[in-house]
């Protein structure tokens, strides 16, 4: 049976909620009950929002991205279409949800059984407990509520805890097969050791002291993939462990993200939208010449046919063009600053030098006034996030390759901050940098180790990437006490790269709203320079001192996150929506120094002008 659940934004499809997600919703009558189901996958995107695939009006294209992901464009998490004002459909916009687990607790008696064994009122996905229900009287429902423990392993399966294996019931056990009544409570003493599975049964008990352990469940991963449906299970040689279904890592979404930048920014490209895969698909000129006239694109776009041809033609041999690197192009957009003003619709900048008061340590400090993003789902992991060549652990969103991917697009605004390269080859070549920066990686990769990720390559930590992300990190709190929009609304984008041919140090701190509109200028306007140095000031003094000061700036709350140097939620944390890095690879002291080593501070000159 199928039931309405309840609400979720379009960006949690992407972060949180996506396929193979644990989502809880208060559904049902009675005041609602809690629901647990996990996202199911894009096979039903395209059963319950149809029309199936891009044929669905609710689409977006960037090509850049396009051609990263091998895939004809994305479509937009489906909402309901308005039939009337204030009217939608009830026949369209659904996303499916399989309950999940399927084991579920009575608060009242404390039995546990599957989802099947207990009563339901039709049309309500809220099950409950008869018997206790009916000695509460009336129609009082006690509803029974998801049990807390699962089964997940580090390539993406999910699976029930193994109740009826864990309490070994005796071989005289009365109850038959998987009907057995098992009870789940609580005894006076704390923790997991004082929680009692036991059978009414035979009396097999068993505490849950243990369950956590690495070899808590003998065995291999069953592969289980619930969120593609019950024929979905693969064979698997991971090792399963058992976490509470709302673990924090259960769930670590694999997002690929583009900005739209110019040539494909501008309104020929909107005008050209779905075809362009068929465009760049076409194995040579002339049958791309064919295409443009069968498809009427000179009619549909304004243009005279040649100058339309030619303008494809560039657009194909950059994206075809040899080790392409999206941020890099990016990058180049917005530090040559060749963007005429007015040509493109998604993406509006205005460039300029560096205030004088940071000259010494800016090049250029960029205000975008218009950007547009389109972040697509590619998978997710369970466990760890995703890292260097984890293509393996990412677990799939549907059974079968679509030519799409779930994506957002977001509109909005920004501020570009390019660092002086020749200071900051200077600044991560010192001494004093590179022992404190090899610390923080040594202990990043001896954790990486400990936890046995042998087919993934350890993130490259290096001077400069500890550097932007703190500096962005900083920007964003400062920002937010000054611009307007809380912190979790401002996020980052890091140009980082060294060692390469994509040589950059920068970083974007923007904001975005899925509205057509964007967003309403206010982090714009803190990119004057009257502003910015203001803003500056503000956020490198911020950071000189931290409330749980010494023990952040000597490293001690680092310990429980080794690839951090002095950073904790007093200082230099971030939402996770606003950080790519999931709040990893920070250190202030490598902004501003430290009482007993100034000179690690990139920024340590531009406070010492400040306090003379």
């Amino acid at each position: 049976m199928r039931n309405e659940l309840g609400d979720v934004r379009r960006s949690q499809i992407i972060t949180t909620h996506g396929p193979g997600s644990i989502v809880d919703f208060r559904a049902g009558g009675y005041g609602g009950a809690g629901i647990s189901v996990v996202a199911a996958g894009l096979e039903e995107w395209d059963r319950w929002a149809p029309p199936p695939g891009l044929g669905h009006p609710q689409t977006v294209y960037e090509p850049r991205l396009q051609k990263q992901l091998a895939v004809d464009g994305f479509r937009l998490p489906p909402v309901a279409p308005q039939v009337a004002p204030g009217v939608y459909s009830n026949n369209a916009g659904k996303l499916v949800g399989v309950r999940f687990p399927r084991w579920l607790q009575c608060p009242r008696c404390h039995l546990i059984r599957q989802a099947r064994y207990w009563t339901e009122d039709a049309g309500d996905p809220a099950l409950y407990c008869a018997g206790c229900s009916e000695n509460a009287g009336g129609r009082n429902r006690v509803h029974v509520v998801p049990v807390r423990f699962i089964v997940i392993c580090d390539h993406g399966h999910l699976d029930e805890f193994p109740w009826d294996w864990w309490v070994k019931h005796d071989e005289k056990c009365p109850f038959p097969g998987r009907r057995k009544e098992l009870k789940l409570e609580g005894s006076a003493t704390s923790g997991l050791a004082g929680l009692i599975l036991s059978c009414l049964g035979c009396g097999a008990s068993r505490s849950m002291e243990g369950c956590f352990g690495p070899d808590a469940i003998s065995g291999q991963c069953q592969g289980r993939r619930p969120w593609l449906g019950t024929d979905a299970d693969e064979q698997c040689d991971a090792e399963p462990r058992v976490v509470q279904r709302g673990a924090s890592n259960l769930y670590f979404s694999v997002i690929e993200s583009a900005l739209d930048i110019p040539p494909w920014s501008d309104e020929l490209q909107r005008k050209i939208g779905m075809r362009w895969a068929m465009l760049e698909q076409a194995p040579d000129q002339s049958a791309r010449r064919l295409l443009i006239q069968a498809m009427r694109l000179a009619d549909i776009t304004g243009k005279p046919e040649d100058e339309l041809a030619a303008a494809i033609e560039d657009r194909i041999a950059r994206l075809r063009a040899p080790d392409r690197n999206l941020r890099w192009e990016e990058y180049q957009q917005f530090v040559q600053h060749k963007q005429p003003f007015g040509e493109n619709t998604e993406f509006e900048i205005r460039p300029a030098a560096a205030p004088p008061e940071l000259a010494s340590w800016l090049a250029s400090v960029t205000r975008a006034t218009r950007l547009r993003e389109v972040r697509a789902l590619r998978g997710f992991t369970r466990v760890f996030p995703p890292a260097n060549g984890d293509d393996d652990r990412i677990a799939k969103i549907s059974l079968n390759r679509p030519p799409w991917l779930p994506a957002v697009e977001n509109r909005g605004e920004g501020i570009f901050i390019e660092l002086r390269l020749e200071r900051v080859r200077s600044w991560e070549n010192s001494k004093a940098v590179v022992d404190r920066v090899a610390a923080i990686r040594n202990a990043y990769e001896e954790a990486w180790r400990d936890r046995g990720r042998p087919g993934a390559a350890p993130k490259l930590v290096t001077p400069r990437l500890l550097l932007i992300h703190s500096l962005a990190h900083a920007l964003i709190r400062q920002l937010s006490l000054s611009c307007g929009y809380s912190s979790a609304s401002l996020r980052e984008r890091l140009y980082v790269d060294v060692g390469s041919s994509w040589d950059m140090a920068g970083l974007l701190v923007f904001t975005s709203s899925p509205d057509a509109d964007g967003t309403l200028g206010g982090l714009v306007r803190q990119g004057e320079n009257a502003n910015i140095v203001r803003v500056f000031e503000d956020a490198l003094s911020s950071m000189t001192w931290c409330s749980s000061d010494p023990l952040c700036i000597e490293g001690v709350h680092a310990r429980s996150e080794p690839a951090n140097g002095a950073a904790c939620h007093a200082c230099l944390l971030a939402a996770e929506t606003s950080c790519e890095e999931f709040n990893a690879f920070l250190d202030r002291g490598l902004l501003v120094g430290t009482p007993g080593q100034p000179e690690l501070g990139f920024f340590e000159d531009y406070l010492r002008e400040l306090r003379s």
